[in-house]
């Protein structure tokens, strides 16, 4: 009866021991960083193509030059430089800048669809 125990416990502790897992360092998450962000993304396009009109010392429209006047100008921003060149509100005005690309557009969009983040 003691042997049957012995041979039982020893039975145990051999399939524990291979059912116990490796140790793994599990590594801290890193911050993620969202995609497209205005001082990475968006203010370079603004600064190349809303310059000078909408920067100030030169500019006399309404200045786009901060993360807030784009943030809360986003929605006009994007309508105006998807509208027709022919249209007297597309932007850039009177062929003063290249228009923006579809790709440069598209950043605008996602950037506002990510809520626009800093």
């Amino acid at each position: 009866m003691q042997t049957r125990w012995i041979v039982s416990l020893l039975f145990f502790a051999a399939v524990l021991s291979y059912c116990s897992s490796p140790k793994v360092a599990v590594k801290a998450a890193e911050p993620v960083q969202p995609a497209i962000t205005y001082s990475k993304d968006i203010a370079p396009i603004m600064q190349a193509r809303c310059t000078p009109c909408h920067f100030p010392e030169q500019g006399k429209k309404k200045f786009l030059d901060t993360y807030a006047a784009t943030r809360d100008n986003i929605d006009d921003i994007i309508n105006r430089v998807e509208l027709p060149q022919s249209d007297p509100k597309f932007m850039p005005f009177k062929n003063k800048k290249e228009p923006l690309s579809d790709s440069l557009i598209m950043v605008l969009k996602q950037w506002k669809e990510l809520n626009m983040p800093e």
